[in-house]
């Protein structure tokens, strides 16, 4: 009994371990994909470029954006105080405008990137060289399953 249990309270460490550590290569990444998007500047290209390998554009649209909501919450305190919750649920439901700007990306059909460039993103993120060599083909494994999965061949970063 002892035994089973802290081999989970072992594997609950190793996995917030693991956690802490990929978290914090997301943070990084989270916070440099904005800023690298934003460096591009397509206006001498009217917004959309086409290189030998990749392309990407700039789109803004006008939305309308729903306010988020914790339902739950908000129907509880319309129960408790009626008067007040229809004012509340009167400003959730009001539809607000919102500018987005984003940008565009993807390969050039027949392209692709090259293990130079996914192992030199993963030295920026402080891997040394040799590292990043040994990672780079499990890497790529997994983010070849999620392409399949998503069969996304284009994605896009907000920027404004």
């Amino acid at each position: 009994m002892i035994g089973k249990i802290e081999k989970k309270v072992i594997e609950v460490i190793a996995t917030d371990r693991v956690y802490k550590t990929i978290s914090s290569m997301s943070g990084k990444l989270d916070r440099k994909r904005p800023k690298l998007a934003k460096a591009i500047d397509l206006s001498d290209f009217d917004n959309r470029f086409v290189g030998e390998r990749a392309y990407a554009r700039v789109e803004t649209d006008d939305t309308m954006k729903k306010s988020r909501t914790l339902r739950k919450a908000i129907d509880e305190f319309a129960e408790k105080y009626p008067r007040h919750g229809k004012i509340l649920n009167g400003m959730i439901e009001e539809e607000r405008a919102a500018r987005e700007t984003c940008l565009y990306f993807g390969v050039n059909e027949g392209c692709k990137l090259t293990a130079d460039d996914y192992i030199g993103v993963m030295t920026d993120l402080g891997f040394t060289q040799a590292t990043a060599i040994r990672l780079y083909p499990e890497l790529m494994d997994e983010s070849r399953k999620l392409a399949r999965k998503r069969q996304e061949t284009e994605r896009s970063i907000l920027i404004g």
